[in-house]
């Protein structure tokens, strides 16, 4: 004789989704809402304004894809305010810095300047997204100082 479905295995299956997809839909869009929350704070280097403010961020910069059990891949796309950008390298770095110290669970992440954004956004990319220069830059007081300015909160 066959297999005999619950009544939720077969409401899952007739409607299309499972639990597994559901949880997953959830942990996902949590995980955009808390990296959203994260770096909305976040001060510009030159103006007195957030990257939110200034809208070099948005809720619609974040994509968060499972990669397996319970690690996600979180992209950042952010937008510097001109072409020319002299601080969009300082602004990745303040994005790295800040989600790797607030997100509280197993992740990857990548940073990148929105496409068209930059004049100079591929070299960018790769200096915000290579590891080894993130930490070089953190060990430069100057920087280092310039970017916990920008990554503090305001109640701090």
């Amino acid at each position: 004789m066959g297999e005999t479905l619950s009544h939720y295995q077969a409401t899952d299956i007739y409607f299309g989704f499972s639990v597994r997809n559901c949880r997953i839909a959830h942990v996902i869009h949590l995980l955009s809402t808390t990296s959203i929350d994260v770096i909305r704070t976040i001060r510009d280097p030159e103006k007195p304004n957030t990257l939110e403010e200034l809208d070099v961020v948005s809720e619609k910069c974040i994509d968060v894809h499972e990669l397996g059990d319970d690690e996600y891949l979180i992209i950042i796309k952010f937008s510097p305010t001109v072409p020319h950008c002299s601080l969009a390298t300082l602004i990745g770095l303040c994005l790295q810095v800040k989600l790797q110290r607030c997100l509280p669970f197993k992740h990857k992440l990548e940073i990148y300047i929105s496409e068209g954004t930059h004049s100079t956004e591929e070299d960018i990319n790769k200096q915000i997204n290579d590891k080894e220069r993130v930490a070089a830059a953190m060990e430069n007081p100057n920087l280092r100082e310039i970017v916990e300015q920008c990554v503090t909160e305001p109640d701090d």
